[in-house]
């Protein structure tokens, strides 16, 4: 295994585990989601300009209007992505939340096609069939031990669709924004956050316990500014397959958190739709194509 790969592992776990956590500290914080989401954007916003100023991506001429439009575009979608994701916490649980927002490149898939003409093959559209079916069965399971309605429950898995609907736009836009400097477009991104969110968060009353401050500031420093740095290395030297194995740590870490924090199990067919829902999304991932589906040429 070479240096860069060694490297690039290491980044990308660290990346996985690092987003596997958030949901804890989004809800031990107790702030409004939106707070949370502004708190995250500007202690990510300066983070990622410090990190912009040292690697000198902040100088004229690196960005057109053009890409700085197309990077708000992508600001705005992965800020309601973060909200709807937050906010479905606390109906279908981190869990259940974060496995349905691994739906995002089914998502993505029928985006690129739509807008960018890619082709959606026989093996693409039985990956989006299989995740479909284990949405089916997560939607038809009760929420155990959780003390949610079945109605918030069915909010939750809405809320987590949205937020995969969203992060497959703002994926769209860096498709469109290939050869900007990854960090330059985060560092557009959460200062986009910051002026959405603004209005909308009470600045007049911040938090005033030093533990809230230690949370909102680990999430935007570490979640959001150290996890880009981690994440952009990553995908810089790995090959994609790599890269789509490893992203698979962010639902397990997730799922362990929300178990040893918060004592919520899956249930039995919240288990089964989950790992159809992941086993999809590995294969459309990876490449993988099932048997039956292969060219016959490609079969002996």
């Amino acid at each position: 295994m070479s240096g860069d790969i060694k490297r690039g592992t290491a980044e990308m776990t660290a990346a996985m585990l690092i987003s596997g956590t958030i949901g804890w500290f989004v809800v031990m914080s107790g702030q409004p989601v939106s707070g949370v989401v502004f708190w995250r954007c500007l202690f990510g916003a300066l983070t990622l300009l410090a990190i912009c100023g040292a690697l000198g991506l902040l100088r004229p001429g690196i960005l057109t209007w053009r890409t700085f439009g197309i990077a708000v575009f992508g600001g705005v979608a992965i800020v309601l992505n973060w909200l709807l994701l937050f906010a479905s916490y606390s109906h279908a649980t981190i869990s259940i939340a974060t496995t349905v927002y691994n739906t995002q490149p089914f998502m993505l898939l029928m985006l690129g096609a739509l807008f960018l003409g890619e082709k959606i093959t026989a093996t693409k559209l039985f990956w989006l069939m299989l995740s479909f079916a284990g949405m089916v069965a997560i939607v038809q399971a009760k929420p155990g031990g959780s003390g949610n309605t079945v109605d918030g429950y069915g909010l939750g898995i809405l809320m987590a669709l949205g937020a995969a609907f969203f992060y497959a736009l703002a994926a769209l836009a860096a498709k469109w924004l290939k050869g900007t400097p990854p960090h330059l477009i985060a560092l557009i991104q959460v200062a986009t956050g910051m002026l959405m969110l603004a209005p909308m968060t009470d600045l007049s009353h911040p938090p005033t316990d030093l533990g809230t401050w230690a949370i909102l500031i680990t999430v935007g420093v570490v979640h959001t500014g150290l996890m880009y740095v981690l994440l952009y290395g990553a995908i810089q030297r790995l090959p994609t397959h790599l890269t789509g194995a490893l992203s698979f740590l962010y639902p397990i870490a997730a799922i362990l958190v929300d178990r040893l924090a918060f004592g919520h199990a899956l249930q039995p067919m919240q288990i089964a739709g989950a790992a159809i829902i992941l086993i999809a999304a590995a294969g459309m991932n990876l490449g993988w194509s099932p048997r039956w589906l292969r060219p016959r040429a490609l079969q002996s």
